[in-house]
């Protein structure tokens, strides 16, 4: 069994009260961070655990934290990014909703490093039960001291308090969640300057993802060098997985990254397979945006090694034959899906939440979506597959955000993989809107890397 840090309470009775996550040992890390470290040596404690950012950029979240800007007379703020409007995401959501306070200890200690005296918890305005849970425990927590003024006597005070989202994609990029906090339309900014310098109402300002605060209690409970000791070369510590799609166990998974991919679908500790008996065709590993990988790359690289649960394992290859770690929003195709279809309903989904700040991400994603319907809808032709890849060609790289290259790489990834079924929708139009093309050779192991155009 994998160590748990994260999860190891999540099924007590009772665990998202303030009475039973304190009988847990709930809330120790504010009592040593408070009473026994400065600031500075809980940044250090963060930087030693190689903690890196669980939103899905992986970034380092000491180093993140360093580069706060620390102006004398300044208020410093810290954001909490609950947006998680990923899709094949829902991780942050499981972990506010059965066990909070693991989230307002992170908080507290995290605010408390920074220099906050006020924090936010931007959630994601559909998650509505979430945000009464949080607020709940937020006034648990402040009646019983450990929010407020002069925490457990150390004079130092925090509010926190809990910001719902108005629903959009676009607000999960931080500085358009910055926006939209402020009261302003959700658009991104140019950067820089950069959060850490002038974020929310221009004072320096970190935003981190629940995960990633909520990593930080057993970090400073046990140490960043202890933490340090769980996981693979720079990927440490453990990650949250939202396993969906055709699995006989979907669901959140805590798993020690470098944990074997074929492991974690195949067994039966975590996913237990393919359900229904059928065939792994294709998996997304880390959320809608990540490349899409065929069942022989997601389990080996390209030289025939096994491929690993890692920020590392998951890139080896670049996007010719690997993926990122992302969210860890891992979705699993069986044989039956159209990887057209799915293609086709990422890029609605992108279109939809486009802001319409940049041309690029404005214009293009709504010419993908209405491509990729022409060809799942039996009405493409071969052009439209060499316009698709060029149309996502000219997105990437071309927005203030994220948001363009989000939606140009399942696109380029499903052709670049999976071309022949995009020419079997064009070839047999008939046919493919009665049956789905099935697997081909896509489960078939490889013996050395395909030969295809380099992004």
């Amino acid at each position: 069994m994998s160590r748990k840090l994260l999860l190891e309470h999540i099924n007590v009775p009772g665990i998202n009260t303030l009475e039973v996550y304190r009988q847990k040992g709930g809330y120790r890390a504010v009592e040593k961070a408070l009473k026994t470290l400065t600031p500075e040596e809980i940044v250090e404690e963060v930087k030693k655990s190689g903690l890196r950012g669980r939103g899905g950029a992986g970034f380092p979240t000491g180093m993140k934290w360093s580069f706060l800007a620390k102006p004398e007379g300044v208020a410093r703020y810290l954001v909490c990014n609950a947006d998680e409007s990923e899709p094949g995401t829902f991780k942050d959501r499981y972990l506010m909703t059965y066990i909070p306070h693991a989230l307002i200890e992170g908080m507290i200690v995290a605010s408390f490093a920074l220099g906050a005296k006020v924090s936010y918890i931007y959630v994601r305005g559909e998650m509505m039960p979430q945000i009464r849970i949080l607020e709940k425990a937020i006034a648990e927590a402040k009646a019983a001291g450990w929010l407020g003024k002069n925490i457990l006597g150390t004079g130092y005070d925090l509010e926190l308090y809990v910001q719902p989202g108005g629903g959009a994609y676009i607000c999960g990029e931080e500085t358009a969640l910055l926006e939209s906090l402020e009261g302003k339309r959700g658009n991104p900014r140019i950067k820089p300057p950069f959060p850490a310098i002038a974020g929310l109402y221009g004072c320096p300002t970190v935003v981190n993802n629940v995960e990633s605060i909520a990593a930080v209690v057993p970090i400073i409970n046990d140490g960043g060098d202890e933490y340090a000791k769980i996981g693979v070369g720079r990927s440490t510590g453990t990650k949250l997985i939202s396993a969906s799609g055709n699995l006989v166990k979907p669901g959140v998974y805590e798993i020690e990254l470098g944990l074997p991919v074929e492991e974690f679908i195949y067994s039966d500790e975590y996913c237990g397979g393919i359900a229904n008996g059928k065939r792994l065709k294709a998996t997304v590993a880390g959320g809608s945006s990540v490349p899409i990988l065929p069942a022989n790359l997601t389990l080996k690289y390209a030289n025939g090694e096994p491929r690993l649960m890692s920020y590392e394992s998951l890139s080896e290859g670049g996007f010719a034959t690997g993926t990122m770690m992302g969210s860890g929003g891992f979705i699993a195709f069986d044989e039956d899906q159209c990887i057209v279809r799915n293609t086709w309903n990422f890029s609605r989904f992108y279109h939809h939440e486009s802001c319409g700040q940049c041309s690029p991400c404005r214009e293009g994603t709504g010419w993908m979506e209405k491509v990729l319907h022409k060809i799942e809808h039996g009405h493409g032709s071969m052009d439209d597959v060499d316009l698709l890849w060029d149309i996502q060609r000219k997105i990437e790289g071309n927005t203030i955000c994220p948001l363009g290259d989000a939606a140009a790489w399942p696109v380029a990834s499903a052709i670049r993989h999976f071309r022949d079924e995009f020419e079997w929708h064009i070839k047999e139009p008939v046919k493919s809107q009665q049956q789905n093309y099935g697997i081909a050779n896509y489960a078939v192991p490889i013996e050395k890397a395909p030969v295809t155009e380099e992004k």
